[in-house]
């Protein structure tokens, strides 16, 4: 199971929320590169890049961060938040994505979205299936779709989709556990899936459950923030994973 740390971006900085609310935003450092960097001294591969800013807006805004990281680490990013339109996606691989996630377009625009996968690819396009009781949450969380959560990634995987991402955003950020529960039905609803875990996760422990689960990534951040996860116990896992 892959191991993807989060960085949260508004106006520049590393921030963590609660449950996806911008008004409990805590900034943990100014530099995200250094954060970036703290991740790949621990033999950490993967970064998972959000940019709150374009979340709330109508194009994407922290692309120069995600360029800077790319270009002076190896880590292999996934960036998400705001990307609404071609240019926003060509944008994001040009400063040096290694994968790309939608999750309101997907609802929104979803011919727009199919489009970006069959131009990039399975393995270049992540759905973002953020979870509120249920029903799928877009615009930075700061809406409530219709759609349910197992028929939307289901629909999607008989579009080609092989990654989703999924948030419990009841869970995210509360450091209470994430929801072993829903990963379990959409791991048996949705054969063949590449599953990975995000919200909630609180400690080291909650790993090999997740992995046993068969999630295939899971990502993890403000346990890091708040030292409830240090990165050398990251570091261990990773290699007892190897």
């Amino acid at each position: 199971m892959r191991i993807i740390p989060a960085i949260d971006i508004i106006d520049g900085k590393c921030v963590r929320l609660s449950k996806g609310n911008f008004n409990t935003s805590k900034i943990y450092n100014e530099n995200p590169l250094e954060v970036a960097k703290q991740f790949e001294a621990h033999g950490i591969e993967y970064l998972h890049l959000v940019d709150l800013d374009g979340a709330r807006s109508d194009t994407i805004i922290n692309h120069k961060i995600l360029e800077q990281i790319a270009s002076r680490t190896h880590l292999k990013i996934d960036f998400g938040g705001g990307l609404k339109s071609d240019d926003d996606v060509r944008i994001a691989f040009e400063c040096g994505a290694n994968q790309i996630t939608g999750g309101s377009i997907a609802v929104k625009k979803p011919n727009v979205f199919l489009s970006w996968l069959h131009k990039y690819g399975k393995g270049k396009v992540i759905l973002g299936a953020d979870s509120n009781h249920a029903k799928i949450a877009i615009s930075g969380w700061l809406e409530q779709s219709d759609e349910s959560v197992i028929p939307f990634i289901q629909k999607h995987q008989n579009q080609g989709i092989k990654y989703v991402v999924c948030t419990d955003i009841s869970k995210d950020g509360m450091l209470q556990g994430p929801n072993f529960e829903l990963y379990g039905e959409i791991l048996s609803s949705c054969m063949n899936i590449h599953l990975i875990a995000s919200g909630g996760i609180s400690n080291v422990e909650e790993l090999p459950k997740l992995a046993k689960l068969g999630c295939e990534g899971t990502i993890i951040g403000k346990a890091i923030y708040e030292n409830q996860i240090t990165l050398k116990q990251l570091e261990e896992f990773i290699l007892k994973t190897i």
